[in-house]
């Protein structure tokens, strides 16, 4: 599979890394290589160079594989635990989701050091609000919405690594209840 190539003098996805990624991606898919998860299609991060793959286009694809390996693993999951246990487990991680996100704004997550930087305190309170609309009033949140979330940066601002841990298990949810 190929994709478009950014303009020469514009950042893109090294292509060598982006097709090993897929190469491994479509052996997994294919039952030849199972060591590959939703979760991994989740994390996957491809260096940056000038003239590379259209980010876009890859990450449109990447989404695409990880609904499909996310599909996969709800139905193997299911056919071992069956449909109730699986949607308990959906809503158990759901509930976490909500008891992390219904604590006091400015206190959500842990802070970043002393003189580190995370993401902006206002940004991250702002989009937890939304998720919470989403949980409890169904508001609109698309799974790409979330994936696509930018945060700005801040000194002493929301530990990066808990932000991004929820952001991965709001999908994950999403995901199971499809």
């Amino acid at each position: 599979m190929t994709f478009p190539l950014a303009d020469p003098k514009s950042l893109g996805y090294e292509t060598a890394a982006v097709d090993a990624f897929l190469d491994r991606a479509r052996a997994a898919f294919q039952g030849t290589d199972g060591s590959l998860t939703s979760a991994d299609l989740r994390a996957a991060a491809f260096p940056l160079v000038k003239g590379g793959y259209v980010p876009a286009d890859v990450d449109l694809a990447v989404d695409r594989l990880e609904d499909t390996f996310a599909e996969r693993e709800r139905e193997s999951r299911i056919a071992q635990v069956g449909a109730d246990a699986w949607n308990a487990e959906a809503r158990e991680l759901a509930q976490e989701i909500l008891n992390r996100i219904g604590r006091a704004k400015g206190r959500r997550f842990r802070r970043s050091g002393l003189f580190g930087y995370g993401y902006n305190v206002a940004d991250v309170d702002a989009f937890a609000d939304r998720v919470h609309d989403f949980f409890t009033a169904g508001a609109h949140l698309s799974r790409s919405e979330v994936r696509a979330t930018v945060f700005r940066p801040q000194l002493r601002g929301y530990d990066e690594s808990q932000v991004d841990f929820l952001l991965d298990e709001l999908v994950r949810v999403m995901l199971a209840v499809r």
